[in-house]
């Protein structure tokens, strides 16, 4: 009998423009996968998914559409490659934001409501019900966080606090309002991961090292 194979461990690019990218990239190493940090948009091609890390979604949204890669990761994102957006990046992910401001990329059927729960000092943590993931809640950490006023037919309800929507699904985009990696608790990760693997999206090295993306 052969020997079993290691699952294939994919490799994530982290927007590493602002914002909690550092924390992010430790959590994704944790949970299995390959970290690239992304400042390029030729970067994106290295990559088999995309997180959008929380921070300041109009610093994030000036910084990266006046060096194009905002505009290279819609490109991405239509072209089918899966991104997780949490806090900042889930506003940038939305289709509508509350008020009426242009999306930042799009791509995610929600309307969101920036810094729904107050400014920073009304930050705070609350465990989130989210039965995809386990029966055990997660532990949200809300900074400045929105929250979805809307969702359209094709989004999934992952999460709920206090009848709020702060976690959603849509085809390869995952979003949370809260801060999943700044806590100990990698199942939204290794969801976001899995789903890689689940998708034959995984990068292997071949002979000299080099690295390409296998798709089954």
């Amino acid at each position: 009998m052969s020997p079993r194979r290691a699952p294939r461990r994919p490799r994530v690019g982290v927007l590493a423009v602002q914002g909690a990218f550092a924390e992010h990239a430790q959590a994704l190493s944790r949970a299995g996968a390959g970290v690239l940090e992304v400042r390029r948009a030729d970067a994106l091609g290295d990559v088999d998914g995309l997180v959008i890390p929380g921070g300041e979604s109009t610093t994030l949204g000036l910084v990266g559409g006046e060096s194009g890669l905002l505009a290279a990761v819609r490109s991405a994102i239509d072209a089918g490659l899966p991104v997780f957006g949490t806090c900042a990046g889930l506003i940038m992910l939305a289709d509508e934001v509350h008020g009426g401001a242009p999306p930042l990329i799009g791509g995610l059927g929600v309307r969101v409501r920036r810094n729904a729960y107050g400014r920073q000092r009304a930050s705070f943590e609350a465990p989130v019900s989210m039965p995809s993931i386990g029966p055990d809640p997660f532990p949200g950490i809300f900074i400045r966080a929105p929250w979805v006023e809307a969702a359209g037919p094709g989004v999934e309800v992952l999460g709920e606090l206090g009848g709020r929507i702060v976690a959603a699904r849509q085809g390869a985009i995952l979003a949370t309002a809260f801060h999943p990696e700044l806590t100990a608790d990698l199942r939204i990760h290794r969801v976001f991961i899995d789903g890689l693997r689940s998708a034959g999206r995984s990068r292997e090295a071949d002979a000299e090292g080099r690295t390409y993306v296998r798709s089954q």
